[in-house]
């Protein structure tokens, strides 16, 4: 089998291109039948519902302070999308890039506990047709796009494509309004398409508000003052989380409270909320992701961490080399194709959407949850929020203070 690639053109036969079963370089906190069994045999004062970083947080910060916890996972690792294998010296972020950043100095002293953080800033690059063109948005992508040289020169430009936007009515208007018909055209439209599976035109106008906009030549595409990658990949700051907290992998809320329904005063739940309810008022819309990735027998693929496409034409949003994080000087690199899709029930959501529909049926769940008061809801699905990194693990330890005054 060969698989041609669209960044190069170049074919890879199927004895350079390997995939990566899901097992390779796994490192897990599993723990036996047997000592699930003992651990189950407790009671808890807080049932921790998934092992990603609001959910570990929260446990951790509950165990520092005298409170028994039980972290369990349907997944057969912890540390939620941040899990991290090893791969021929390569550390590969299974569910995507994650870099950890930051101005909150306390989130950033808190993380830096319990992992050592290589200095890391992060850049991207986005590809069309022949084009390579800076991200985001800075003195760079307007001169790629248009050969202006000056902020003077790329404002005027702006404001001549954007003065026919009008009403602001969805992502599309807003998109034109910021950047320009161009930048929109070719680096914002198609990606974002892909990304939700919805025109621009359906989309609310506040997603584009994330990616920021500058007239100057910076080209990081964040600007926190604390920015890096754990030593080494996520699973080392997992487990220091988790350090003397019970956590049993593979095994779902619904199986465990069905067999032990009081195995816990109090219950923190970071999984959908409609999944915890039964979809009784109807299932909130996800986006889902699926990866694709390969072992590759050559040094290095593309010369930076994350291209994003952003043409119509390519499925992918962007490809991934994993080398690039942390500078691996290796023979192989590692790749990830990662391909938005539609979400159903059964697969992993990754990112709420939050338009007018979505966000009225929530605040139906949050009257269910209401009702729930032993039940806490928190993280990205819990909440049906997007958190970054640094918010999951803000909201967590803001959550767990709250619950501490609460119930002294």
């Amino acid at each position: 089998m060969r698989r041609k690639d669209n960044r190069s053109g170049t074919d890879f036969s199927s004895k350079e291109v390997q995939g990566l079963s899901k097992e390779k370089g796994r490192e897990t906190l599993s723990v036996s039948k047997a000592a699930a069994s003992a651990i189950l045999c407790n009671h808890y004062d807080y049932l921790i519902v998934g092992s990603g970083l609001y959910g570990l947080t929260f446990a951790r910060e509950m165990t520092d302070h005298g409170k028994t916890c039980l972290v369990i996972d349907k997944r057969p690792d912890p540390g939620g999308n941040v899990f991290c294998e090893m791969v021929d010296g390569i550390t590969v972020h299974r569910y995507g890039a994650h870099i950890f950043h930051t101005n909150n100095k306390t989130v950033w002293d808190y993380v830096c506990r319990f992992a050592k953080f290589l200095p890391y800033t992060h850049k991207v690059i986005a590809k069309n047709g022949n084009g390579i063109y800076s991200l985001p948005f800075n003195m760079y992508t307007f001169y790629q796009m248009w050969g202006v040289d000056s902020p003077e020169e790329a404002k005027k430009k702006i404001s001549e494509q954007s003065s026919c936007a009008g009403l602001i009515k969805n992502l599309e208007d807003q998109a034109i309004s910021l950047v320009g018909y161009d930048v929109y055209e070719k680096l914002v439209k198609y990606y974002t398409q892909k990304q939700w599976g919805k025109s621009c035109k359906d989309l609310p106008a506040s997603i584009i508000k994330r990616i920021p906009l500058r007239f100057e030549y910076d080209d990081r595409y964040f600007t926190d003052r604390y920015q890096g990658i754990p030593d080494g990949g996520y699973n080392a700051l997992v487990e220091n989380m988790l350090s003397g907290i019970p956590i049993i992998t593979r095994i779902s809320y619904q199986q465990l409270i069905k067999k032990y329904p009081n195995i816990a005063k109090r219950i923190v739940y970071t999984g959908p909320i409609d999944e915890f309810f039964h979809y009784e008022l109807g299932k909130l819309e996800y986006r889902s992701l699926r990866f694709e990735t390969f072992l590759l027998n050559q040094p290095d693929f593309q010369g930076y961490s994350v291209v994003n496409y952003c043409d119509a034409e390519t499925p992918f949003t962007r490809i991934i080399e994993h080398k690039h994080f942390t500078d691996v000087k290796a023979k192989k690199t590692v790749i990830t194709y990662e391909y938005p899709e539609a979400w159903k029930p059964g697969k992993d959501a990754y990112y709420p959407i939050n338009d007018n529909h979505n966000s009225s049926l929530y605040q139906q769940y949050l009257e269910l949850a209401a009702k729930r008061p032993e039940v806490i809801f928190g993280g990205r699905l819990g909440a049906y929020k997007y958190y970054n990194m640094d918010e999951a693990v803000a909201a967590a330890i803001e959550a767990a203070s709250k619950e501490r005054k609460e119930n002294s």
